[in-house]
């Protein structure tokens, strides 16, 4: 079975089945290194390997960026990417204060960004260092944390038991569609 960004798209209020994702959303792995505006060796400014402009050629793979692995934004990007959605790779404070590609969300839905974090810091702007995962349905985030590993579905509560990630800061809702 190919994997297309689009499918499985959940209806209005439909939750989305970490199990059904592909394996290459499922086996990602933490790395902090792996952000987005990582700079050269972590992540190269030219194309990632496997898309035909990257040296050596290839097929297009939408989740070559992925193979050496991802923090919890460029994870939750690739993941919306996925479902036709695309999001630029901001940062956390630039996804909280982004007002082009997403909108705040009052109450999360699927496929919402939501972010968490410690409380405000004095000297930073709001949503800095902040933790971002996609809500999936009714109290599942899925998300990918060093203390994980892996991509993991948490409850909120889950989020809230932590200190670095005790508060709810809110959701974001993408307000575009990928290209192609």
């Amino acid at each position: 079975m190919k994997d297309e960004p689009g499918r499985q798209v959940p209806i209005v209020h439909g939750a989305v089945a970490f199990r059904r994702l592909p394996e290459a959303l499922r086996k990602v792995t933490y790395s902090g290194a792996r952000h987005p505006g990582a700079r050269t060796p972590e992540c190269p400014s030219h194309p990632p390997h496997g898309t035909a402009d990257a040296p050596g050629g290839g097929a297009p793979d939408a989740f070559a960026d992925l193979a050496d692995g991802a923090n919890c934004q460029r994870y939750a990007y690739a993941v919306l990417r996925h479902f036709g959605l695309l999001i630029p790779p901001l940062r956390s404070a630039e996804l909280w204060a982004d007002a082009r590609s997403t909108r705040r969300a009052g109450s999360p839905q699927p496929l919402d960004l939501v972010l968490f974090d410690g409380g405000p810091v004095d000297g930073r702007p709001p949503g800095y260092g902040a933790h971002v995962g996609v809500h999936l349905g009714p109290d599942q985030v899925l998300h990918l944390c060093r203390e994980a590993g892996l991509p993991a579905v948490w409850r909120y509560a889950d989020f809230a038991a932590r200190p670095r990630y005790g508060r709810f800061l809110g959701a974001k809702r993408a307000v575009g569609a990928a290209a192609g």
